[in-house]
């Protein structure tokens, strides 16, 4: 972090730098006097993390502008020239407002560097960039998306040849490639006109299309099924939040079968402001308000929406009293490991050496449901990269037959064609779940229920604290430094059994900056700061014989610990 002199020295050199164009330079202008505005702004370069770039739009070193997506790409072009003598990138881009900028930016200092770049003339998820890196077996990736963050807000995530988002020790290689760039001159591009006069700039068509959609169709466990009566009466209400998700998700389900497929008008347009939801993240139930009301218009078997650059996948369902209530992530996950194994092993497919991977912060519902199936379980640190590299891993050894890997924060895959959650396959296997269950006569209400009869009652939540700025990431180390040096023996009166401290490594995982506490009657808590935000996020898990007293443990161990991580601030 940066002195105010340096903060100062920095904005002015911004101010007369000749690479920064008249209307940044305006905007910067505007700031004059407005001390903590400019002190935001530059009392840091914008960090190349391990999830890439994320950051508010505007001029300054710690924004999304232009010039710090230039100094990244450049960075990144070092990297992968030394990674591969003619190396290629594919490049996406979601519906936030400087996407399309950002992206076709990036292009061009790609293609000031000698590389390769294959580039979407519109809109397309992370998903299937990561398909269309390995499909075109490109030497790497990069996605404009912030997923699900406010509006204000853009990012950069960069991606191996594997289609895996890159992994620590490559990203930190990246990230001394982009420290040693001094000035924006050192950041080279050509102009679109060149890069394509030089067979540096490829525009993708539709057949990248086609063959992502047709690849993830052949996801589907059940087409058979859908191919009668159930295809046409099974309705379904599908929300891409301005994302997207659109297109792909109903091309996918139309390909499955699904023919009663209702689409929230108000939503379905890309739109980088998101002006029908305060948040367009399908985590949060305010998201489906207006789905919630399509789908009692139509009286709709299942809702599903997908965040903006359609990685992350949200269902809705019917309770018992036919009220929609909203899934959580590890309430999807389960059903989608206990559907494709149950089918998977009643058709006698069922590998010996498959499969479940999920993340620390995970429910462990779906990985008993797993074990009960004979598969075996692996657990990650937090983030899908993490998993896409055991794919990798499994594919190059042959050790084991991945089968479903999944996330609390509402990411799946099902599938080896890519290397990153998948809202776009998970919406179609959710739904075909919901269609098999109903041709039983069960709603997938009533199938988590069983699995709660059968498993037990798990619950799981999400606390964080938004803490930004210079103040923010200091009262974040003292939240993390006040657990780690004294750790409770209990907390709201029940016995904490096991402290997991991730700093140093544990069960061969890269060290991280998680804390994990585990509890004598099963519950758990654990304190990690977020990668891509100025967040300290708090995850919990309790198990109960039945779903009220989950209610009940988990709103005491969120209050006994909130209390203390408020306190510390």
């Amino acid at each position: 972090m940066r002195t105010n002199q340096e903060i100062m020295e920095h904005y002015e050199a911004w101010l007369g730098d000749a690479m920064i164009d008249a209307e940044t330079k305006a905007e910067l202008s505007g700031l004059s006097g407005q001390e903590k505005e400019i002190e935001d702004r530059f009392y840091r370069n914008l960090e190349f993390g391990t999830g890439g770039l994320r950051g508010v739009i505007g001029a300054g070193t710690n924004r999304m502008n232009i010039y710090t997506v230039g100094k990244a790409t450049q960075g990144f072009a070092n990297w992968l020239l030394l990674q591969k003598e003619s190396p290629s990138v594919v490049i996406a881009h979601d519906s936030r407002r400087m996407s399309p900028e950002f992206s076709l930016g990036a292009a061009l200092v790609l293609a000031g560097n000698g590389i390769k770049t294959y580039l979407f003339r519109s809109l397309r998820s992370t998903p299937q960039l990561s398909y269309s890196v390995r499909s075109l077996g490109a030497t790497g990736g990069i996605v404009i998306t912030a997923s699900h963050n406010p509006p204000e807000y853009n990012g950069y995530k960069a991606y191996g040849a594997d289609g895996c988002q890159l992994i620590p020790e490559d990203a930190e290689q990246v990230i001394a490639a982009i420290a040693k760039i001094e000035g924006l001159g050192e950041v080279k591009r050509l102009t679109q006109e060149e890069a394509e006069a030089q067979g540096l700039l490829v525009w993708l068509d539709e057949e990248a299309d086609r063959s992502y959609v047709e690849t993830v169709v052949g996801e589907s466990l059940n087409r058979e099924l859908l191919q009668g009566e159930l295809g046409e009466t099974f309705s379904v209400v599908f929300t891409p939040l301005h994302g997207t998700g659109n297109i792909p998700v109903r091309e996918v389900l139309k390909g499955a079968g699904f023919r009663n497929v209702h689409i929230v008008a108000e939503q379905e347009q890309p739109d980088g402001n998101f002006s029908t939801v305060k948040s367009p993240n399908p985590e949060e139930r305010e998201a489906f308000t207006l789905a919630i009301e399509l789908a009692k218009k139509v009286n709709a078997d299942i809702i599903i929406g997908t965040d903006p650059d359609a990685d992350r996948m949200g269902a809705v369902v019917k309770n018992n009293e036919g009220e929609y209530v909203v899934l959580s992530g590890n309430q999807s996950g389960a059903i989608m490991v206990y559907y494709k194994l149950g089918l998977l092993r009643q058709r006698g497919l069922l590998p010996d050496n498959g499969v479940v991977v999920k993340t620390i912060v995970t429910s462990e519902m779906g990985a008993d449901i797993a074990k009960s199936f004979g598969a075996e379980v692996e657990n990650t640190l937090t983030g899908f990269k993490y998993i896409g590299e055991k794919m990798t891993r499994y594919e190059q050894t042959g050790e084991r037959a991945f089968l479903f890997g999944y996330e609390e924060s509402y990411g799946y895959l099902s599938g080896t064609y890519a290397r990153d959650k998948d809202a776009i396959v998970a919406s179609l296997l959710i739904c075909e779940a919901a269609a098999y269950y109903s041709s039983q006569g069960k709603t997938l209400y009533d199938v988590l229920l069983e699995l709660y009869a059968e498993f037990g009652s798990y619950l799981e939540g999400l606390e964080s604290r938004t803490l930004k700025g210079i103040d923010g990431v200091q009262q974040i180390g003292a939240i993390m430094n006040d657990w780690r040096q004294s750790p409770p023996t209990e907390i709201g009166g029940v016995k904490v059994t096991e402290v997991l401290d991730y700093s140093a490594g544990l069960d061969g995982l890269r060290p991280e900056n998680v804390l994990k506490y585990r509890c004598e009657d099963g519950s758990w808590f654990c304190l990690r700061p977020s990668g891509t935000e100025p967040k300290i996020k708090v995850y919990f898990g309790v198990k109960q014989d039945r779903p009220e007293s989950a209610v009940t443990a988990l709103g005491a161990l969120k209050e006994a610990v909130m209390s203390r991580v408020d306190g510390a601030q």
